[in-house]
């Protein structure tokens, strides 16, 4: 009983079947091919052979035929695996369909063998039994017209045709064979049809294409089709042609790319992925690199454009990622790094040599070139000379320090962490350990900025911590094959790498302060800062010192540089920075000496250079040498007119008007030497008109406690010349009363001039102390009446916000020396000067004196004439004061006329300004103002204030009453009885 095994068909049963349509079936070789229901199409195309309708209708109606026979017809019964191999043909039906299509095809194609309609539909046709079934893609939106080729190949690969089920292509190997010979004859009909070309090289990107066909044959009809269509149309070729060899990898990939990359280099980078991809089992990282240097550069010079956006440093970034993954096949080893740097550092020396500068000249208007090598050019621009590094053809390794150094650090100085930490990665993943090491000491050596350098600090101390923890872990976990002198050594090393690292941990601050000090040289904080780094070394802070007065620019230092030369001064004159060593003053004067020397950037820090010197002699007990010191740097000139602003002079041309120099200069001479040398410093500073108000008081001081008072009169006289007011106010001050205090009584006409001499160009703002004091030296010493004029003086002369002040001492003299009536004029005279807000006050004390001397009536026309200028809701004080006057001394109508006039002073001020300073002022004196409804009779209004009805303090009339006068007068006429409306009223004028 066989088997169901040998039941099955073997691949030469199978491959037998094959070819179907080679010979060309015709109905002589294959009878089965027409029916008898096909002879009237026949006979119809018999008689109309040159009618591409009937062809055409022929052809369709086959294949609608065929197509409906296909579907009646049942489930095959080969079994799956072997259907799955002959794929559309794995039918009867479907084998004889193919050959009654190919039949009309072939008979049409010979009577129109031009027709592109035809060709395509015949190559579509024996596409679908051949490769299968197409995959429709929904696809959304539209194709750029001309896109990018990066783009472009992503939408191709999204686009490209796929296909369900296929002849194999061993079983079908003929098949396959007649499929591309058919679009050969297509081709050498139709040749300049793009979509035929199109359709072609789909065929190569099928699973199930032969190998024969797909590799060789494919790269030949791709460069074919190039070769025949036009240029514009080769972007829709090179796209196909890119991605199939993507798909091929190795060095079809790496053929067919370069070819592109020399007519368009926009996909380099995508290029260099497709090298240094994982899937890819021949990365080729050396060619790679040079790409990226190659558009790190170009990009750089502004000669090329990354698709992907990315910038000049980007692309480097990514070269230097390369370099680190792949140190070992892309970059040259230390030996060979060191004679390359060695050569081309020879070859810049001899172009530095023969260099030679090269005058333009012309020839008819046109320049010519008299020497140099030829430069090549395209298109007018100047073409780059060849280099091998970026090559990708050259097998030549890459000076990696090199490239680093030109490419990366002269460039992008700001990236220079970065540049330095790859660098060192880059020798690391060599095992080059002491280069490694090197480079982060040279990188740490020329950063600028605290993050470079916190960058390489950070890699440089992981790299130190992974380096020990690997010998750690040897010596853990030794060989077998070590023997004692290995272990020993290698604890030996990891002592001294341990000590190198505890090393560069204490260097840190060291270190930052390198690179604030390279950022800026002229730092005076970070120079001071390093010498306190070195703590008790005396010869590491001597040294700092040193350095740092000879590196720093006095005109571009940092503020106090001058404190500089002072502590290094201070630093030998104490013996150190402990003081165990022999003071060394001549060190130290020398060093002074050296800065007086130095322009410094203002003239301040000279003399304060100057007076520490001063000041050291006086510490170490040398006076005379003190005084010596302050003599050189008080020494005038001949010629005394400088400006001691003008910058253009140094600071030592104009040090003798430093008023902190002499200031110095004139206490030293009051605490070492004599009167007349102190006199003769404080003349010298008069002399130089550089003196403030502080020098004359201090020079009158001095005299006075040396009893020679005349003369210190003579310095406050001599400064009140100097300066104006305000400075002379206060020396005038100080003068008048030393000069009373001295005199007193004795010289009253002298003291009297003075007083006159300081109020004649005295401001206002000024006069009222000086006023004060004259009017208290006349009461003193002199005459009341005398006194009195001079407060009457002093009224009219002195600020407007002093008045009142002065009014009051006035009135209150008067009223001492000659009594309250004497004042009534004083009081009339202050009413017209004062302002309206202290009129009302003044008015206030006026009225309470003439309570005092029983003149009421005079002092209810004070309190009216005040009323003008007191808004009842702002100062509600002086209204509740002339109520009670009233109450205690009116009458019905005097009271009546207060109240009218309250009234008329209320709606005057009606205004909102007026209303919201009221309702301000309210809030501010924690008033409430209530509303109530006012009483008719307005005497019982004033019993029930005065008894407090209601439980409150007296108050004003309500706030409901109304405040215009002339509205209330005619509600009060038109409530009042109506009388004979035709009387003739007439008035006390008309009679």
């Amino acid at each position: 009983m066989p088997t169901a095994i040998s039941d099955r068909p073997t691949l030469e049963s199978l491959t037998s079947t094959f070819p179907l349509t080679f010979p060309t079936p015709t109905p002589t070789t294959h009878p089965d091919l027409v029916s008898t229901k096909d002879l009237h199409r026949e006979e119809d195309l018999l008689r109309n052979p040159f009618s591409f309708r009937h062809w055409w209708t022929a052809i369709q109606n086959v294949k609608e035929t065929a197509a409906a026979e296909q579907k009646a017809e049942g489930p095959s019964d080969l079994p799956p695996e072997v259907a799955a191999l002959l794929g559309p043909l794995s039918s009867p039906a479907a084998r004889k369909s193919f050959q009654r299509q190919v039949y009309l095809y072939e008979a049409a194609l010979s009577q129109f063998p031009a027709s592109f309609k035809l060709w395509k539909s015949y190559l579509q046709t024996r596409m679908s039994f051949v490769l299968g079934k197409l995959v429709m893609k929904k696809k959304a939106g539209g194709r750029k017209k001309f896109p990018e080729m990066r783009e472009a190949l992503e939408e191709e690969k999204e686009d490209l045709e796929q296909w369900e089920g296929g002849l194999d292509g061993v079983v079908g190997w003929e098949e396959w064979r007649l499929l591309i010979a058919t679009f050969e004859r297509a081709l050498m009909w139709l040749p300049r049809m793009p979509r035929i070309w199109l359709l072609y090289l789909s065929i190569f990107n099928h699973p199930f294409c032969p190998p024969q066909v797909s590799h060789t044959h494919a790269r030949r009809t791709f460069d074919r089709a190039l070769r025949t269509l036009p240029p514009s149309l080769h972007a829709r070729i090179w796209t196909r042609y890119l991605l199939w060899a993507e798909a091929k990898g190795g060095a079809t990939t790496v053929a067919v790319y370069r070819r592109y990359l020399a007519v368009d280099p926009s996909v380099t980078e995508r290029y260099t992925a497709i090298l240094l991809s994982p899937s890819n089992p021949e990365p080729r990282p050396l060619e790679a690199a040079k790409l990226l240097l190659a558009l790190a550069r170009k990009a750089a010079r502004g000669e090329y454009t990354s698709p992907e956006g990315k910038s000049p440093y980007q692309l480097l970034t990514e070269f230097l990622e390369v370099v680190e993954q792949y140190a070992e096949e892309v970059g040259m080893d230390v030996p060979d790094t060191i004679d390359s740097n060695a050569r081309i550092a020879k070859a810049a020396e001899e172009e530095a040599a023969t260099q030679q500068s090269v005058e333009p000249a012309s020839v008819d208007g046109k320049l010519i070139r008299f020497a140099g090598p030829a430069v090549s050019a395209s298109d007018g621009k100047l073409v780059a000379p060849y280099d091998e590094d970026e090559d990708p053809r050259s097998k030549r390794k890459l000076n990696v320090e090199d490239i680093v150094r030109k490419d990366g650090l002269e460039v992008y100085k700001d990236q220079a962490g970065r540049l330095w930490t790859g660098l060192a990665t880059y020798w690391i993943k060599r095992g080059e350990f002491d280069r490694a090491k090197h480079t982060f000491e040279r990188g740490l050596a020329s950063v600028l900025t605290i993050r470079d350098f916190t960058q390489i600090f950070d890699a440089y101390a992981e790299f130190s911590e992974s380096l020990i923890s690997a010998m750690m872990e040897s010596l853990a976990n030794p060989d077998e094959d070590e023997d004692e002198e290995d272990v020993k050594e290698t604890e030996k090393e990891l002592d001294a790498k341990m000590k190198e690292f505890e090393e560069l941990m204490d260097r840190r601050p060291f270190l930052v302060n390198d690179v604030l000090l390279r950022r800026n040289p002229n730092d005076v904080q970070e120079w001071e800062k390093r010498v306190a780094l070195w703590g008790d070394n005396d010869e590491k802070v001597a040294e700092t010192y040193s350095q740092a007065l000879a590196t720093v620019n006095p005109r571009r230092a940092t503020a106090n540089f001058h404190r500089l030369y002072i502590n290094f001064a201070k630093f030998y004159e104490e013996g150190g920075t402990r003081g165990e060593a022999e003071p060394d003053l001549d060190s130290a004067r020398k060093i002074l000496d050296k800065a007086t020397k130095v322009n410094f950037k203002s003239v301040d820090e000279l003399a304060e250079v100057w007076c520490e010197w001063a000041e050291m002699e006086i510490r170490n007990e040398n006076y005379d040498e003190a005084i010596r010191v302050m003599q050189r740097a008080a020494a005038i000139p001949k010629n005394t007119k400088v400006n001691y602003f003008d910058h253009t002079l140094p600071v030592q041309a104009r040090l003798f008007k430093s008023l902190k120099l002499w200031s110095f200069y004139v206490d030293l001479e009051e605490s070492l030497g004599t009167v007349e040398s102190t006199k003769a410093v404080y003349d010298k500073i008069l002399d130089l008109r550089i003196a403030n108000a502080q020098i004359i008081v201090n020079y009158a001081s001095f005299l006075e406690e040396n009893k020679y008072y005349e003369e210190s009169f003579k310095v406050y006289e001599r400064g009140t010349e100097l300066f104006t007011y305000p400075v002379s106010f206060e020396i005038w001050n100080i003068y008048l009363a030393k000069f009373v205090k001295r005199y007193g009584g004795s010289k009253i006409e002298r003291t009297r001039d003075l007083f006159e001499q300081a109020l004649d160009k005295c401001p206002p703002k000024h006069s009222k102390p000086i006023f004060l004091m004259y009017a208290t030296f006349e009461e003193e010493h002199g005459l009341a009446k005398r006194a009195m004029s001079i407060y009457d003086r002093a009224t009219n002369a002195v600020a407007d916000e002093d008045k009142f002040e002065l009014f009051t001492i006035y009135i209150a003299k008067a009223a001492e020396n000659y009594g309250l009536p004497a004042t009534r004029p004083i009081y009339e005279r202050a009413l017209e000067i004062l302002p309206d807000k202290q009129t009302a006050e003044m008015c206030l004390r006026f009225a309470a004196m003439e309570r005092k001397l029983g003149e009421i009536d005079r002092a209810r026309a004070i309190y009216a004439h005040a009323s003008q200028f007191c808004d009842p809701r702002v100062n509600p004080k002086f209204w509740q004061e002339w109520n009670n006057f009233e109450i205690e001394t009116g009458s019905e109508d005097t009271f009546r006329e207060m109240l009218r006039i309250k009234r008329s002073v209320q709606a005057q001020f009606n205004t909102e300004a007026s209303y919201l300073a009221a309702q301000m002022a309210a809030k501010q004196n924690g008033q409430e103002t209530e509303a109530e409804a006012p009483p008719a009779d307005p005497m019982a209004a004033a019993e029930r204030q005065a008894t407090g009805g209601g439980g409150k303090a007296p108050a004003f009339v309500s706030a409901k009453q109304n405040t215009n006068v002339r509205v209330e007068e005619a509600e009060e006429r038109q409530a009042a009885p109506q009388g004979n409306e035709e009387e003739i009223h007439i008035s006390d004028d008309e009679v």
